[in-house]
């Protein structure tokens, strides 16, 4: 087994492979440090490389977290019984994983948002780490895999486009087949029926 494969398996289920007192003491360093953390090196290099990540000039990894749960909303006082009041069980239409890409994003603006991927959880927070890219650095501009990035303005602001992984996976488009007629070219292109 490589070391990719086995570093796979063991964050495949951290719980049972990571020890518990080492994951409750990382949460607590990650919960002491600002919301926006720049690292040296991935926590999950397997899930950096798939994502795209190389260790090179013009890539920082930037650990964020966002807060967990459901949306907050206030109470509505309009003569209605409680069950009707529609305060819980209520939801955003984007995912946790996309609030962190956009805030990473809106946090450094001359960067852009190439993927993210989870690296933990607690009571009150999610961890992501989210690969940033410098579209106007030379060894970004001539790398064959990642050139891309810096052609041109069609790549601007990717996160808040829902460009990336966990943007594409919230509009719908990595469903395929029956029932995912209504999900291209756009949700709103076909009246937001395929919701």
């Amino acid at each position: 087994m490589g070391v990719m494969k086995h570093l796979g398996s063991v964050w495949k289920q951290p719980k049972e492979n990571i020890p518990p007192a080492y994951r409750r003491n990382r949460m607590a360093g990650w919960r002491r440090e600002p919301v926006f953390q720049r690292v040296d090196r991935p926590t999950r290099l397997d899930a950096a490389r798939r994502l795209g990540y190389k260790s090179k000039q013009g890539i920082t990894v930037v650990r964020t977290r966002v807060r967990r749960g459901g949306l907050r909303k206030g109470k509505i006082h309009m003569k209605r019984k409680p069950s009707k009041a529609g305060i819980k069980k209520i939801t955003m239409a984007k995912s946790i994983q996309r609030m962190a890409e956009e805030r990473t994003n809106k946090r450094y603006p001359n960067l852009e948002v190439l993927n993210s991927y989870w690296v933990g959880e607690d009571g009150k927070n999610k961890f992501y780490e989210v690969i940033m890219i410098d579209p106007h650095h030379p060894a970004i501009k001539s790398d064959k895999q990642l050139g891309w990035i810096a052609e041109g303005n069609s790549h601007r602001g990717r996160a808040e486009r829902g460009k990336t992984s966990a943007g594409k996976r919230g509009r719908g488009l990595f469903n395929k087949g029956k029932g995912a007629e209504k999900l291209r070219p756009s949700l709103k292109a076909n009246k937001n029926l395929g919701k």
